[in-house]
């Protein structure tokens, strides 16, 4: 049932239940948070400084919280865009120091000692909202300004949290966090299918002869292995331009980055080997893949 739009307050977690949260529970609350929910890669990974860990739990629940009202089911997106309107609100008020939601309140310590910039965490909303509003992409272009917003300052923030403020490492972080959302988009071609988005641009669609309703019709072919062996290469090479960045950052963070770069290219390869149809099977890394990506990791 569609929640009644008289609520300014349609999101639970927009409304936990008022108490004094101090520091530590509210870094406990997002740790929880994160906890609870799996992805593709680790959420602060062993493999991060043990003190550094609370600080990415925060960020987590941060966009994990926004990424639920952009895409969870039971709101109509007038009700998913304030939803998200009253979480950057939140935002900015902790930045203020007037944070009373945990997550904001372990947010806004992380802010303040990292010195981070609060546009980093408003473009992750700018994309959230994007989520809402856009089901289409005319050019690649247009996909690669998407994952400025929803992917690019991830790495950044997680860079600033080491004290890496090169512009020269964030834009190496740029090239592998937009080759990430690039392989998730052509790892769930088909679930994105289901949810009425598509994130192969009109573009590359015409130039292989490939329709939308081709694509809806799930018509796996050599037109459609060409297209989707174009856009694998291109993302293979964004993570290739990214790979400075590996061999620059210190033992502390280098671990987790090139888990991470090597998982990316992997299930890359394993869209590849599946002759690229991801339509009958979603490329996922097994348990032996795993164990390979961390052998090749610990490989400098």
């Amino acid at each position: 049932m569609t929640r009644g739009t008289s609520d300014k307050m349609h999101a639970p977690e927009l409304h936990i239940a008022r108490k004094h949260w101090t520091v530590p529970d509210s870094f406990r609350y997002c740790e929880q948070k994160a906890n609870r929910h799996y992805e593709n890669f680790p959420v602060a990974s062993l493999l991060l400084p043990k003190d550094k860990r609370p600080y990415v739990h925060a960020m987590y629940s941060f966009a994990r919280t926004a990424d639920d009202f952009a895409d969870e089911p039971g709101w109509t997106p007038a009700e998913r865009i304030e939803n998200l309107n009253a979480w950057e609100q939140n935002l900015l008020d902790c930045v203020d120091g007037h944070a009373t939601h945990p997550v904001f309140i372990a947010l806004a310590e992380t802010i303040e000692r990292f010195q981070i910039p609060v546009e980093l965490f408003q473009s992750l909303l700018i994309a959230f909202r994007s989520d809402v509003t856009v089901r289409r992409y005319e050019t690649f272009e247009d996909v690669l300004a998407y994952c400025e917003n929803s992917a690019n300052p991830v790495g950044r923030l997680v860079l600033l949290l080491f004290n890496y403020r090169s512009e020269a490492l964030h834009a190496y972080s740029d090239s592998i966090c937009t080759a990430l959302q690039l392989t998730n988009f052509w790892q769930d071609i088909a679930v994105d299918l289901s949810k009425d988005r598509v994130y192969l641009p009109k573009e590359d669609l015409g130039r292989f002869g490939y329709s939308e309703q081709d694509l809806f019709d799930r018509r796996f072919g050599k037109r459609f292995q060409d297209l989707l062996a174009f856009e694998v290469g291109r993302t293979e090479q964004l993570f290739k331009e990214g790979t400075p960045l590996l061999a620059a950052v210190n033992r502390d963070l280098s671990m987790e980055l090139r888990l991470t770069w090597h998982g990316g290219m992997k299930i890359l390869d394993k869209i590849r080997k599946q002759n690229f149809d991801v339509f009958r099977r979603r490329p996922t890394l097994s348990a032996f893949d795993k164990l390979g990506v961390l052998l090749h990791a610990r490989q400098r």
